[in-house]
């Protein structure tokens, strides 16, 4: 009677200790800074238009330490590139690229083995490198800074295998206020 009773206790095949996941996110804490701030621009008098922004990519890794509780860690790319114009000619590029490092704990709230919500929380260090070459090359300039950065995932909501899972994530924070990956649980 104990043998079964200690058998049925670890009945949890779908319960895995490691995960690992990467994703793509939609408006980002950088991305929404640049919308607001470009110091190339701002310094050089110049227009910026035909903005690209690649990211925020992300890959993360956590690791269960009990049933609701995740401990783990997010990085974090992102770039943005835009042409420097005076009236209708082009003089320039300016360029920004994110590196974001960030701890993280997540609360599992529904770990099913089909289906799982959660909440998520990161803080850390983003190192923005900024860089405007100019046409002439009397003006390009280059710098780099670090500084504070979050996530915070209200809602995050993942569907699929045991191992294998696409998720949604609702929040704010540097992988967006709305991001979507893959999931693998090991």
């Amino acid at each position: 009677l104990m043998t079964a009773t200690g058998a049925l206790a670890q009945d949890y095949d779908y319960e895995t200790k490691h995960e690992v996941a990467v994703s793509i996110g939609l408006f980002s804490n950088s991305q929404i800074i640049d919308a607001f701030e470009n110091l190339s621009g701002a310094i050089f008098g110049a227009k910026l238009e035909d903005e690209q922004f690649i990211g925020p990519l992300s890959a993360e890794y956590f690791y269960h330490a009990k049933k609701w509780l995740s401990l783990g860690g997010i990085f974090v790319y992102g770039h943005n590139k835009q042409n420097a114009m005076s009236g209708n000619d082009k003089i320039g590029e300016s360029k920004n690229s994110y590196y974001t490092l960030m701890p993280a704990v997540k609360f599992d709230w529904l770990r099913k083995k089909h289906f799982g919500m959660y909440s998520k929380v990161a803080i850390g260090a983003t190192l923005r490198s900024e860089k405007y070459d100019s046409n002439n090359d009397s003006r390009d300039y280059d710098d780099s800074a670090v500084h504070l950065n979050w996530q915070l995932s209200f809602v995050g909501i993942e569907a699929g295998s045991p191992t294998i899972r696409g998720f949604a994530e609702f929040g704010t924070g540097e992988q967006g206020i709305i991001q979507a990956g893959v999931r693998y649980k090991f």
